[in-house]
C-alpha cells in the first residue's frame, strides 16, 4: 500500500469529500486484494457501501485509475446543499408524486429518469432537494455553464466529459444528478428556427442517457415543456406537471410562508384576516418562488415601530403601485380599519 493512498484517505475525509474517499478506500481494499488478504479487502468495501446494496467486485487496476482521476478533477457537476431542514410547501397532488418518485427510486426498479416541468417559483429545484434529503442521497447539479461552448462541436465532446463524471461519482456515490433547466441543452431537432449545432447537441444528450446505467437517478427540471424535444421527453420514466397549483393553495401557502417569518421577527403583528384578503384581491396570486421572496422582503424591511408596516408593503409589491386608490380599496371590501392600515391613516381620516 503506497503512502499516498492513505494520505489521499485522509485528506478526502478532511474536507467531506464523499465521492473521493469511498475512491480512496476502494484502492486501499484493492491493496488488501492484491496482498492475498480478501477478507480484509471486502471488510474495507463492506464499510464504504450502502449495507443494503451488493459490495461490489474490484475491477482492473487501470479502470480504477481512470474512475478516481475523474472523480478527483469534477468539471461538470456541482454538489448543491440539501441541509435546510425546512416542509416542502406544494399542493397535495403534487406531493403525492414526489413522494411516488421517492418510493421508486428506493425501490430500484430500474425507474430513476423523471422530468419536472412547471413554470418558474413552482418549487422544481426544491423538490429535488427535498428527494434528496428523504433519501439521503447527495444531489450533483450539472454545470451548464461549463458545457455550453461556441466553439463548432465543444460542447458535444464537453457531453461526453459530462456523463463520464457522472458515471464516476455513481461508482462509488449512489446520488441524484439534477439537470436543472435541460431546455439549454434539449431544442426541439425539428424547430426551424434552431440551430443545427444546438439539434446536434440534443441528439448527443440522448445517446448518452441512453447508454448510462439504469441505476442511476436522473432529475431534469424545465419550464419550457410546450417546446421541449419530444424524442428526449421518451428518455423520462415520468413526468411531473407542477403547473398544479390553485388559488387555495397559493393562499394556503402564502400564510404558512409569513407564519414562518413572523415567528422569527417578533415585533411583526399577525393578521391573518388583512393579509388573505390583500392576496385574494388580485387575479393570480404569484407562484411560491416568487411569492416567498415578495413576503420575506415585505418583512424584512418592515419599520421595527410599526408592526403592521409589512402589510403595506405587501400591498405595494403585489400591486405594483406607491399610491394607494381608496376607491379601489373600498370596492375591495376592505373595512375603514383595514383602509387605515394600508394607507398608514387614521381611521377618521379615511372618512
Amino acid at each position: 500500500m503506497k503512502k499516498r493512498d492513505v494520505a489521499a484517505l485522509v485528506r478526502y475525509h478532511a474536507e467531506h469529500n464523499e465521492p473521493g474517499f469511498k475512491a480512496a478506500a476502494y484502492t486501499v481494499a484493492k491493496c488488501f486484494d492484491e496482498m492475498g488478504d480478501h477478507e480484509l479487502a471486502h471488510y474495507v468495501m463492506s464499510l464504504v457501501t450502502d449495507p443494503n446494496s451488493f459490495v461490489p467486485q474490484l475491477v482492473p487496476q487501470s479502470g480504477l485509475n481512470d474512475i478516481t482521476d475523474t472523480i478527483e478533477n469534477i468539471k461538470y457537476l456541482q454538489k448543491i446543499s440539501t441541509t435546510e431542514d425546512q416542509p416542502l410547501l406544494l399542493p397535495q397532488v403534487i406531493t403525492d408524486d414526489i413522494v411516488g418518485v421517492c418510493n421508486a427510486i428506493k425501490r430500484d426498479l430500474g425507474i430513476c429518469k423523471f422530468l419536472f416541468q412547471g413554470k418558474p417559483g413552482t418549487g422544481k429545484t426544491e423538490s429535488v432537494k427535498q428527494l434528496g434529503r428523504m433519501l439521503k442521497k447527495d444531489v450533483y447539479s450539472v454545470d451548464f455553464t461549463q458545457i455550453i461552448d461556441s466553439k463548432l462541436g465543444q460542447t458535444s465532446k464537453n457531453l461526453s466529459e459530462l456523463f463520464k463524471e457522472i458515471t464516476a461519482i455513481n461508482t462509488y456515490n449512489k446520488c441524484i444528478i439534477l439537470f436543472d433547466e435541460i431546455d439549454a441543452l434539449a431544442l426541439d431537432r425539428t424547430n426551424s428556427n434552431d440551430l443545427r449545432e444546438m439539434g446536434r447537441i440534443t441528439s448527443t444528450l440522448l445517446k448518452y442517457l441512453d447508454s448510462l446505467p439504469k441505476d442511476i437517478v436522473i432529475i431534469a427540471t424545465t419550464n419550457l415543456y410546450e417546446h421541449f424535444d419530444k424524442a428526449l421527453t421518451r428518455r423520462f420514466d415520468a413526468v411531473i406537471n407542477f403547473d398544479r397549483y390553485t388559488q387555495s393553495d397559493l393562499l394556503e401557502i402564502g400564510e404558512s410562508i409569513l407564519n414562518r417569518y413572523l415567528d422569527r421577527v417578533k415585533f411583526c403583528k399577525k393578521n391573518s384576516r388583512l393579509f388573505k384578503k390583500i392576496m385574494t384581491s388580485f387575479n393570480e396570486i404569484p407562484y411560491p418562488g416568487e411569492l416567498s421572496n415578495i413576503i420575506k422582503t415585505s418583512v424584512a424591511f418592515s419599520d421595527p415601530h410599526d408592526p403592521e408596516d409589512y402589510l403595506r408593503r405587501l400591498y405595494h409589491a403585489l400591486t405594483d403601485n406607491a399610491v394607494y386608490d381608496l376607491k379601489k380599496l373600498k370596492s375591495l371590501k376592505f373595512t375603514l380599519r383595514e383602509i387605515a392600515v394600508l394607507t398608514d391613516q387614521s381611521k377618521s381620516a379615511d372618512d
